[in-house]
C-alpha cells in the first residue's frame, strides 16, 4: 500500500493492489507525475498569520468582550505579581504584555477563587489530540479537558469546529507553524507551557491528529516532566487511521499488506531526511503512509522506485480528510 494526502496532514497512502480492497473507484496516482508545488490547503502561511494577528484571546461568541484586567494595557504599568521571586527571569510571559496580563489573571484566579488548587501549586498540562479534522472524532475525554481548560495553545491544524468547544472563560493562544513561518519557536512553546503551569493553570496543548505522532508532543512532555510538571496525554485519531476508515482502505490486509509504516515527508539534513530511509521503506508488502510530504513527494517516489517499489504501485492522495472539504 501507499499513502493519502490530507493537508490536514499532507498524507499519502500507497497500496499494493489497491483494487483488491474493493476500492477501485479510487484513482491511483503516479507519484512521479505529482505536482507538489501548489497546495489548495486552507491551512496556509497566510492563514497562520491571520490566526496569530487576530485577537489573542478568542471566545465562542465573537461579540463577547475580553474580561477587564486590573493592570493597564501598557507593558510598563503591568506589575509583576507579588511572588515574583518564584518567576524565572527568562520567563517568556514577562516579555509580552498580553501574556504577562494573562499570567496575572491566572495567578489571581488560583489564589482567590474557590476552585480546587493542586497541593504543590502547579497546574496540569494536557497534550490533546484533536484528530484529523472532523470534530465528531474527538474522544469524550478530550472534549471534557478542552471544556475545563484555563488556557489552550493550539496548532495550525486544529479546526475552528474544535475551538468552538472551548469554555467561555478560557483563553486561546495560537502557536501554529508552517514552512518558513513559526508564530512561536518550539523553545518558546515549551516556556509558555511551563510558565502557565507554574501559575497553577490547567493548560491544554491542542494538536492535530495524535499528539505523539509527528507532533513533537514527546519533546514537550520530556521538557515539562524535567521541570516537575505533570503531563497527561489524551490520544487522538491520527490522520492515517481517520482517512483509511473514511476511504475504506485498510492499513493492513491479509495477503496484501502485513505491516504499516508512518513516515514524515519533511526533508531535513542527515539521517532524518525521509529520502535517506527510502531503501528500508520500499516494501511492497507494507502500507506506507507519508505525512506532510507535498514538497518531497516526487523525490521520495523516485527513491522508493529506485530501491525496488514497483512503479505501478497504486497510491492515493487526500487533503482535508474526514472533513466536508475532503479532496482526493
Amino acid at each position: 500500500m501507499a499513502l493519502p494526502y490530507t493537508h490536514h496532514y499532507d498524507l499519502s497512502f500507497s497500496a499494493l493492489n489497491l483494487k483488491k480492497f474493493g476500492s477501485s473507484h479510487l484513482q491511483p496516482i503516479c507519484c512521479l507525475r505529482c505536482n507538489s508545488s501548489v497546495s489548495s490547503s486552507p491551512f496556509t502561511e497566510k492563514h497562520s498569520l491571520q490566526r496569530y494577528q487576530r485577537d489573542q484571546w478568542v471566545y465562542n461568541n465573537n461579540n463577547q468582550q475580553r474580561p477587564s484586567l486590573s493592570c493597564d494595557d501598557e507593558a510598563a504599568s503591568c506589575s509583576v505579581p507579588a511572588d515574583s521571586d518564584s518567576i524565572r527571569l527568562n520567563d517568556i510571559t514577562l516579555q509580552l504584555p498580553e501574556l504577562r496580563k494573562l499570567l496575572q489573571v491566572l495567578k489571581h484566579k488560583r489564589e482567590s477563587c474557590g476552585g480546587q488548587v493542586p497541593k504543590n501549586g502547579l497546574g496540569d498540562v494536557f497534550l490533546v489530540g484533536t484528530g484529523p479534522g472532523d470534530p465528531d472524532l474527538l474522544t469524550l475525554k478530550a472534549v471534557k479537558v478542552i471544556q475545563k481548560a484555563d488556557l489552550l495553545l493550539y496548532d495550525r491544524l486544529v479546526s475552528n469546529a474544535v475551538l468552538d468547544l472551548v469554555g467561555p472563560d478560557a483563553r486561546l493562544l495560537y502557536v501554529g507553524k508552517t514552512a518558513g513561518y513559526h508564530s512561536r519557536t518550539q523553545e518558546e512553546i515549551h516556556e509558555l507551557l511551563l510558565s502557565f503551569a507554574e501559575a497553577g493553570a490547567t493548560v491544554v496543548r491542542l494538536k492535530g491528529g495524535d499528539p505523539l505522532v509527528f507532533g513533537r508532543g514527546g519533546e514537550e512532555m520530556d521538557f515539562l516532566q524535567q521541570q516537575g510538571i505533570q503531563v497527561k496525554v489524551i490520544p487522538g485519531i491520527t490522520a492515517a487511521s481517520g482517512i483509511s476508515a473514511e476511504l475504506g482502505i485498510p492499513l493492513t490486509h491479509r495477503g496484501i499488506a502485513n505491516s504499516v509504516r508512518f513516515l514524515t515527508g519533511h526533508s531535513r539534513k542527515g539521517g532524518t531526511d525521509p529520502l535517506f530511509v527510502a531503501e528500508n521503506a520500499a516494501d511492497p508488502d507494507s502500507t506506507l503512509v507519508v505525512y506532510m510530504g507535498l514538497s518531497t513527494l516526487p523525490s521520495l517516489a523516485q527513491k522508493l522506485i529506485h530501491h525496488g517499489l514497483p512503479p505501478d504501485t497504486p497510491a492515493t492522495a487526500v487533503e482535508r480528510g474526514t472533513t466536508p472539504q475532503q479532496r482526493m
